[in-house]
């Protein structure tokens, strides 16, 4: 069902005592909510969490919880992590249903930049969303959300409709075909452009006096 197991044990205290006892003895503290139930205080060994973390589909991606026997299908909805060390300090689990939808942020990626001629022109890419949240089934929840720049042109404005999503699912904003990001020209491209023009029209207004003794010269022969 699911490529991440986490194996869990429960916590009989909650609070922040209880979160630095989990920590000293080698876990991550978390929390199981959702599906109609209470919260539950749950910790994870922290090496395994590790593990899991850097396979890069924990966070936002359907996993299983094991407790002993039993298993939940779940997904992490939030990991913080200590902003030094950048060690995991605390989670959230979510309980879901695997074929039931569930809301969830996922974020956009860009790709074929180098195909696309509108970059060998000046243009650069201005990203409105770097995460678009969905509705989708637990089971189908994409990694994640992937713009196709090839053969794009300077102006384009890339909308949601141009994201391909699994079946069933669709965006929360349901009201506008909403912005992703567009393709304009740069403020590089633009002075580039500007200095040219100047320089082309210095060199015009240089030449006018030089065209117009020619002409007089013409004119008395």
């Amino acid at each position: 069902m699911a490529e991440i197991i986490l194996n869990v044990d429960v916590r009989k205290d909650v609070g922040t005592g209880s979160a630095r006892s989990a920590r000293r003895e080698g876990f991550v503290p978390g929390v199981l909510y959702g599906g109609g139930e209470n919260p539950v205080a749950i910790s994870v060994n922290e090496k395994d969490f590790r593990k899991s973390l850097y396979t890069g589909k924990l966070l936002g991606h359907l996993v299983t919880l094991k407790y002993g026997e039993e298993t939940q299908p779940v997904i992490a909805k939030d990991i913080q992590f200590d902003p030094v060390s950048d060690r995991p300090m605390h989670f959230d689990l979510m309980r879901v249903d695997v074929k039931g939808e569930v809301k969830i942020s996922i974020p956009v990626h860009f790709k074929n930049q180098d195909e696309c001629a509108a970059f060998r022109q000046g243009g650069s890419l201005e990203i409105v969303r770097h995460e678009v949240e969905i509705v989708v089934r637990a089971d189908r929840i994409p990694e994640e959300l992937v713009v196709d720049l090839a053969g794009r042109e300077l102006g384009d404005a890339i909308r949601m409709s141009d994201i391909a999503l699994p079946e069933g699912a669709h965006a929360t904003i349901t009201d506008r075909d909403f912005m992703i990001a567009s393709i304009k020209v740069s403020s590089a491209a633009q002075s580039e452009a500007a200095d040219q023009a100047a320089d082309a029209a210095a060199e015009e207004e240089a030449a006018a006096p030089e065209a117009e003794a020619e002409a007089e010269e013409t004119s008395e022969d």
